[in-house]
């Protein structure tokens, strides 16, 4: 059994015998003397073979790739490489053992993901400590979350369709006949029923599921780690995560976090950063100029303030010289991408030459460099049209330019909460208003009015982790009243019959006692993502999909036979 690890053997092993275990990482022959770089789960150790080791030919033969079993002598290093943790010391090979061969490497650094994830065994073998991050990560919550007396209870996987939110993964019961099991999208309501059981804090960090397009930090399946706990309001749950959070990053990463985090209403995130998961790191904030120009004549401008539209715009400071027209067209071909119809922009160098600087008069010109504080080589990229396109498109140039122009300091983190969700967003699709976050999130009392009546008004006790420009987490105060809970199912616009149907075993259980409850989610392989400073989240999953929900590696989703199709009564048409 192996007993030393690779990144163990140090100095105070010298002239010590030691046994390892490992791959190969690189051979290097330089006439006569052999070197390898031997690989495991801790890191590299350099093995030296001469000449005359009666091992020698074998030697000659390995690849990289190749399982190796050595015993040898510790020695110090002639050139130390001081780029490994053990670079000042190496192995003498005394005797070697070929416990497995390899092919031909099938991956280098220049493979492409394709490969990449088609031989994801091998790939791991250069993930390894992103795993070891992921570890630690989950280790620090359970050992926070222990010690705070939440319990750790596992919810089931095969449960019932729900209607709101991201489609469900569906699985077809073999013995309940034309019926289908879903796989869960959260522990939402399982977990509140184990708040009306008496639990009062638990936790799980558990697998989710949703069918839904996928992007660089999103996948089909997901991990939590999902907390609940009675007898709460917003402020403990935030005071709880917080403390979660200043752990891990202090365990994981050894960052002191400064608590309690910045806080922000949705409403103000949304109007100064075109998103509810503004990334702080760097100071852009959207400006709304629509008072500025509001009695402005021309076509372009009188079109949309009469539509009740809006003016807003980006001033990037000191950065006229640094984009060209054919930058700014760029520039313009990136929001098309957000549904903005085009982007204006104004340089500022004593005057101000820009696309639409004929539109405006001098006394528009002045109150735009008072109201924005306008400097020499300032430039302003302005777009105008519907309020959510002009809010989205110029949250996400500024993502962009915050990357290009290297405003942002990747070695800094920078935490808020964004709090005071509506209640309910507008779906274009269904032509109805859906919960923002879920059916059982509890709106504010003074919200509660409104429901039926003014939705656009309503607001709710939800609040979100923002680490970076990435949710990283979500959670709420939840309904545990059944009247408020029917009347929000009504705003929802279910029938008593629906709502009976999806959730008529919650409701009963709010008749046996359901203390105020409230709870909150991290995703984990988001948090992840964030401490490894990586922008992909396949980085920290071990067996991930690709972008179109297929797994390489093992060619999932398959056919199956047509005899598991008829015990399921499936039938597949074209």
């Amino acid at each position: 059994m192996k007993s030393i690890r690779n990144i163990e053997v140090n100095n105070s092993y010298v002239n010590s015998c030691v046994e390892l275990y490992g791959w190969v990482l690189k051979k290097r022959d330089l006439g006569g003397l052999i070197f390898i770089d031997l690989k495991d789960i801790s890191g590299i150790i350099q093995l030296v073979i001469s000449p005359d080791n009666k091992n020698y030919k074998d030697a000659c033969d390995i690849k990289t790739d190749y399982v190796l079993k050595v015993n040898g002598k510790v020695v110090k290093r002639s050139n130390p490489n001081n780029n490994i943790i053990n670079g000042d010391i190496e192995v003498e090979v005394e005797d070697l053992k070929i416990l497995n061969t390899a092919q031909n490497p099938i991956l280098d650094e220049n493979s492409l993901e394709e490969t990449r994830l088609k031989y994801r065994y091998v790939d791991l073998r250069n993930l390894q400590q992103n795993f070891v991050v992921r570890h630690n990560i989950t280790k620090a919550a359970r050992k926070y979350l222990d010690d705070l007396g939440f319990i750790d209870i596992e919810t089931p996987v095969l449960t019932k369709a729900t209607p709101e939110g991201a489609r469900d993964y569906l699985v077809p019961s073999r013995v309940n006949k034309f019926k289908f099991y879903a796989l869960p999208q959260s522990p939402q309501i399982f977990k509140q029923l184990l708040m009306v059981a008496g639990f009062e804090k638990y936790y799980q960090i558990t697998k989710c599921f949703r069918d839904e397009d996928l992007r660089a930090d999103r996948q089909p399946e997901f991990t939590q780690i999902d907390m609940e706990m009675s007898f709460v309001d917003e402020e403990d749950i935030m005071n709880i995560t917080e403390g979660l959070i200043k752990k891990i990053f202090k365990d994981v990463k050894n960052i002191d976090l400064n608590t309690p985090f910045m806080r922000m209403k949705y409403d103000d995130a949304y109007n100064l950063y075109g998103s509810d998961k503004p990334d702080l790191r760097f100071d852009m904030k959207i400006n709304d100029i629509t008072n500025i120009l509001i009695n402005n004549e021309s076509q372009l401008f009188r079109s949309i303030l009469d539509d009740n539209g809006i003016i807003n715009c980006l001033v990037v400071k000191d950065g006229a010289d640094k984009f060209s027209r054919k930058d700014i067209d760029k520039l313009t071909e990136y929001v098309k991408n957000y549904k903005a119809k085009g982007l204006a922009w104004l340089k500022y160098n004593e005057s101000f030459p820009g696309s639409i600087l004929k539109l405006l008069d001098d006394k528009e010109l002045d109150s735009l460099k008072k109201h924005l504080n306008i400097n020499n080589n300032d430039l302003i990229l302005i777009i105008s049209g519907d309020t959510n396109i002009v809010k989205q498109s110029l949250g996400a140039l500024r993502v962009y330019l915050g990357k290009k122009l290297n405003l942002i300091d990747e070695n800094d983190y920078k935490i808020l909460w964004v709090t005071d969700f509506p209640s309910f967003e507008w779906s274009e699709e269904e032509q109805r208003y859906q919960a923002c976050h879920h059916p059982f999130t509890a709106p504010k009392e003074e919200s509660i009015p409104y429901l039926l009546t003014d939705k656009k008004s309503c607001y709710s006790k939800a609040f979100d982790i923002v680490i970076n420009g990435y949710e990283a987490g979500g959670g709420s105060i939840r309904i545990h009243d059944m009247d408020l809970q029917q009347l929000m199912f009504e705003a929802l616009g279910f029938t008593e019959e629906e709502a009976e149907e999806k959730f008529g075993f919650l409701m009963e259980a709010f008749k046996h006692g359901a203390p105020p409850h409230g709870g909150l989610a991290i995703g984990l392989d988001r948090l992840t993502m964030l401490l490894l400073k990586t922008e992909n989240i396949r980085d920290v999953i071990a067996f991930p999909k690709t972008t179109s929900a297929s797994c390489l590696m093992t060619d999932a989703p398959s056919n199956v036979s047509e005899k598991a199709l008829e015990e399921l009564h499936i039938k597949i048409s074209e």
